[in-house]
This record gives structure tokens, sequence and C-alpha cells, in this order.
């Protein structure tokens, strides 16, 4: 057995009952899915495969970069808004095996997924214990938008690997750490939050070794190298952007204003909050998004105040202030906020205190009715 296998066995022991736990629920929610869809006389692994951004990503796979669609307000929607590493792992998996693009893009989906879970699981254990662990596993899965994570979307390999390399951070494995990071960084544009993590635990630790004049061998050289490693993923494919429209380095936040998207500090969200209060049922909507912004807002200071690890709340931060400040898709804004799992920690702790008996209840309770909202999201509106 090599030395990777020895470690690697035992974690993925321990992880065992976090990871079956996990794909229960992910198979209830497709279970459930295919069920209504049926109904509905719909096709549920189309609105899991080819339909929204899943679309976009296949395109990239097939075609390259390139395609656009321009609207008739004189919009551009353009596919280099979609960042590389989801389409490429489809075009290696569709040249490798009798799987469409789709289809690749569905395995890649529930692999990364999986691989996401470990990870929420390593992380947490790490800082809390296993069944703290398994608690945030669980109620990751159970997130309201959990079905996307079975989707042919980037938002659980980007998980995975943000996940991953924080754990490398936490333990202090710097080269992996920046690694992760620059493969996160060229899944998505919030891969900026891996790397502020990467950063702030890296700075930290310089600082630190500088105020008491420690140093243990090599370490200082592989963390120079791993915060070096961290931002030339997102780098490279911004600044490659750039090149390709002749806008410079920052052409790709011209190619995500032809979506009209951006980051104006939570402006045109709070505008969008507001317009809800100009009649009595979309107030209601108006409260509840009021409420789902201050539940997150509380989570954070609870993870700040309970001591979580810097890099977890650096990430968690980023991730969090890059949702809830983007000036377009409110709609997307829960999925934009599912990687965000440290906010997860406060709740998986108070989980893990309570009654086995009881625990399982509400993870079960939230189970069925996740599973029954994704079903209802995906057959109406979905995710845009």
């Amino acid at each position: 057995m090599t030395d990777l296998g020895a470690r690697t066995e035992p974690a993925l022991r321990r992880a065992a009952p976090a990871l079956l736990g996990y794909a229960a629920v992910r198979a209830l929610g497709l279970i459930t899915l295919a069920l209504w869809s049926a109904a509905r006389d719909k096709n549920a692994y189309t609105l899991l495969t080819a339909r929204w951004d899943a679309l976009w990503y296949t395109r990239v796979a097939e075609l390259g970069y390139g395609y656009e669609v321009r609207l008739p307000n004189g919009d551009v929607h353009s596919n280099l808004a979609f960042f590389p590493l989801l389409p490429w792992l489809e075009r290696l998996l569709s040249a490798t095996t009798p799987l469409s693009y789709a289809d690749a893009g569905f395995v890649v989906a529930l692999l990364a997924s999986l691989a996401a879970a470990w990870g929420v699981f390593a992380v947490t254990d790490h800082v809390y214990g296993r069944r703290a662990g398994l608690c945030a596993v669980l109620l990751w899965a159970v997130l309201p938008v959990g079905i996307v994570q079975s989707m042919a979307y980037s938002e659980s390999l980007f998980t995975a690997l943000a996940a991953w390399s924080l754990y490398a951070v936490l333990t202090g494995r710097w080269v992996t750490a920046g690694l992760l990071a620059s493969l996160a960084g060229l899944t998505r544009p919030v891969g900026l939050a891996v790397v502020a993590a990467v950063w702030a635990a890296g700075i930290t630790a310089f600082l630190r070794e500088r105020r008491t004049r420690e140093s243990s061998g090599s370490a200082p050289a592989r963390r120079a190298l791993g915060m070096t490693l961290a931002p030339l993923g997102a780098a490279a494919y911004v600044l490659w952007v750039g090149h390709r429209t002749g806008k410079g380095p920052l052409g790709y936040l011209d190619v995500q204003a032809g979506w009209r998207n951006g980051f104006d500090g939570g402006y045109a969200f709070a505008r969008f909050v507001a317009d809800k209060f100009t009649s009595f049922p979309s107030a209601l909507a108006g409260v509840g998004l009021i409420l789902g912004v201050g539940l997150v807002v509380w989570l954070y200071v609870v993870c700040a105040r309970q001591g979580q690890p810097l890099p977890l709340l650096v990430y968690a931060g980023v991730v969090t202030a890059l949702a809830l400040c983007a000036s377009s898709y409110f709609g997307s804004k829960p999925r934009l906020l599912m990687p965000a799992f440290p906010l997860l920690l406060p709740l998986a702790l108070a989980l893990a205190r309570a009654r086995t008996r009881r625990s399982a209840v509400i993870v079960a309770l939230l189970a069925g009715a996740s599973a029954l909202y994704g079903a209802f999201w995906l057959n109406g509106s979905g995710p845009p």
C-alpha cells in the first residue's frame, strides 16, 4: 500500500457515515425530482443536465469559447463568462468514455459533490470533531437549493476544491492548498475567496513567526510557494479573456457587464428588496428576503464569536460578500451562497450537541423539505 493509500483509507473510513448520509439525502432529492417531473410530463434528467448554465458549460466543452447571444435590448451574453475547469473535465470525460458532454457534466457533478461533502467533513472534523463533521455534511446536503449539488453546474466542483484547499491550509499543507486554490480559481469567479483565505492564513503565519522569531525548516518556503500558486488559475483565465476580447486585464468585467452582472456593494439587491414592498403579496417576499439576509449575517457573526479559524472566516466572508453584493441575478443568491459552508458550522455544532434521535428527526424533516422544494423549483423557474 502506498503512503497516500495508507493515509486515505482511515480518513475515508472516518468520513464514511457522513458520506453515506449525504448520498442518502441526495438520492432522496433525485427520486423526488424524478417523480415530480414525471407527474408534470417533464424529463428530470434534462432539468439536471441541459437547462440554464448547464447548457452554457456543455457548449464550451463542445465548441470552445466564442459563442454569444445578442439580446433585443443590446445585452451580449458571452460564454466567456463561464470559467473553464468544468467544461475541460466534461470534454476529457466525454473523449475517454461513451458519455455525451451533458452526461459527463452530470457524472462530474455527482463525483464532485461527494468530494465536496468529504471536504466539508474533513474541515469540520479537524476543527470541531467527527460528530460536528457529520452534522455539517448533512446540513449542507439539505440546503433548500441542495439539488444544485446534483446538477451539471460548477458549484459542487468549486466547493470540493475550496473545502480541500481550506483543509490543506488548516493542516499546514501549503503547496497543496495553493494548487487547489488555483484550480478553484479556474472554476468560478468566487475562487477569489479561496485565494484570500490562503493569503490571509499565510500572512498571519509569517507575522507570527516574525514576532516570535521562530521558523520551522522549509515551512516558510512552502508557504510562500503555496501563496504564489493560489491566484494563478483565476489570473490566467481573466488575463486570457482580456487578451481575447482586446480589452486588457479588465476585459472579463466587460463580459460580465454584458450579462448585467457586477459588484455594486449590494445597492441593486437592496433596491430589489425595497421594490417588494410596493404591494402586500410581494411585501411578504420582501420580509422573507430581509430575514434570509439577516440569518446569513447572524451566522457569520456567530462563526466569528465561536472562534472559527481565520481561513474559514475569510473564505465565508468573501463568498457571502460576492453573493449578496452582485448587481444582478437576485434569484441566484441562495445558490451562490451554497459554497459558504463554514456558515453552517454553528448550526452543525448545535445539532451535534442535541440527542441523536432529535438530530435525526430534524435532518429527516429538512431532507424531505429540501427534496420537495428542489423538485418544485426545477420544475418551475429553476436556477437562472
